[in-house]
């Protein structure tokens, strides 16, 4: 009988599953129009493509979408908190695609998951925090690496780490990082991001952000949209970084900028998204008010010192599900969001479907970029080409009912000109 009930429960998991995936798919026309052309075309015949992803119901549609172009996807996932469930059990049943991960898993499961990836054997490699790239660059798997034709990587995070290992001429293929289009990190890393983690955060706490005294910590693509929208929500936003231009373009964009010292002692929420370690760290937690919550929104844990949190600590509970109370030997209470891993993702669903449309339109593209350009390039990190760029941007506005102007022949032949007389 036990197992009845849990052939049931898996049953109405994935239908559930399936419900958001195909939710998910009515906002993403971009990528559902490609999987149309890719499903006509084949491009990707037969390739197996390693996918280290976050599991959502976004993704799904993109590694649907690689499937219709007859490429063997093979999932497993780029956060342990990130995995949603019923979208695994979705792609397992409905649409035969082989997923490894589970929400929750613990940090060996974790690479016990990419390790299965890699000895599907991977020709392209997809990544999302360059845990997957980095793992098949180790020792143990150089013999697979030289197999790889190419991979892309998504985020901000991974394409640091890839740049580090092109630089010091370890990097054993090819990588275009996605991450670094306009079409995705001008709409995806600024609006997807400041949404879902406004999103993540108010779904873990349920906490009133008008009035609070919000702190963001790094004011790249991600802190911009996350400091606008928090700004939006009734908050006064203080941003601490290191870099004098983005500071400067901070406080000419209405926000308080200061160092971490001095935002510690007034900050109600704090979060980071830096892509660095120890962002917050043991002289920010003693300096912090009581009970505020402290939450990360960049791709790994390392951004909160967690071990400096543990040491501080004399007391610490579950207050609700996506909470840990941290109670200090100072007697100030912190409230730590998701175990400090992306709380857009651990606590909500990450980002909408409208913009992870152009993003995952960016990653199908660029593998058939990769595949086509095979052997023509070198061992190091792209940028998404120009002209698929601005394909997806053409694309997303054609299906938002958007036209715009063009340049005429005399414009043209303007802004070629340079002698006297022609301006």
């Amino acid at each position: 009988m036990s197992q009845i009930k849990a052939d049931i429960k898996d049953i109405s998991l994935a239908k559930k599953g399936r419900e958001r995936i195909e939710w998910a798919r009515e906002n993403m026309p971009v990528l559902t129009s490609i999987g149309e052309e890719f499903r006509i075309r084949k491009p990707l015949e037969g390739v197996r493509i390693a996918c280290c992803l976050h599991i959502t119901s976004e993704t799904a549609n993109l590694l649907i979408t690689l499937k219709q172009g007859g490429a063997k996807p093979f999932l497993c996932a780029s956060n342990p908190l990130s995995t949603q469930d019923d979208i695994a059990a979705s792609l397992l049943k409905d649409y035969k695609i082989p997923v490894f991960g589970i929400k929750g898993e613990d940090k060996k499961t974790y690479y016990a998951h990419l390790r299965t990836l890699l000895e599907q054997n991977p020709q392209i490699t997809m990544d999302d925090g360059a845990d997957l790239t980095s793992t098949l660059h180790f020792k143990e798997y150089l013999s697979l690496s030289e197999k790889v034709w190419g991979g892309t990587e998504e985020t901000t995070t991974g394409v640091v780490r890839l740049r580090a290992m092109e630089a010091r001429g370890v990097l054993r293929y090819p990588v275009i990082a996605v991450n670094n289009a306009k079409s995705k990190y001008l709409f995806d890393n600024r609006y997807g991001t400041g949404q879902s983690t406004i999103d993540g955060i108010l779904r873990a706490t349920n906490v009133l952000l008008a009035g609070s005294n919000f702190v963001v910590c790094g004011y790249g693509w991600c802190g911009k949209g996350l400091a606008m929208r928090a700004k939006g929500m009734g908050a006064r936003v203080f941003v601490c970084e290191i870099d004098p231009l983005r500071a400067l373009e901070a406080v000419m964009d209405g926000f308080y900028v200061l160092p971490l010292k001095e935002a510690s002692k007034i900050g109600d929420i704090f979060i980071t998204l830096t892509g660095d370690i120890n962002v917050l760290r043991e002289e920010h937690f003693l300096r912090m008010k009581d009970n505020v919550l402290v939450g990360n929104a960049g791709h790994f844990n390392c951004e909160i010192d967690l071990q400096a949190l543990e040491r501080l600590t004399v007391e610490k509970k579950r207050v609700r599900d996506f909470v840990q109370q941290y109670r200090l030997k100072n007697g100030k209470r912190i409230n730590l969001l998701t175990e400090g891993r992306l709380v857009n993702l651990s606590a909500g669903e990450g980002h909408p479907a409208m913009v992870m449309d152009m993003s995952f339109a960016n990653q199908a593209l660029s593998v058939e970029f990769l595949l086509r350009e095979r052997g023509r390039l070198n061992n190091k990190v792209y940028d998404v080409p120009a002209q698929i760029d601005e394909r997806v941007a053409r694309l997303k506005l054609k299906t938002m009912g958007v036209k715009i102007d063009s340049l005429t022949s005399e414009q043209r032949e303007y802004l070629r000109s340079w002698e006297e007389g022609t301006r």
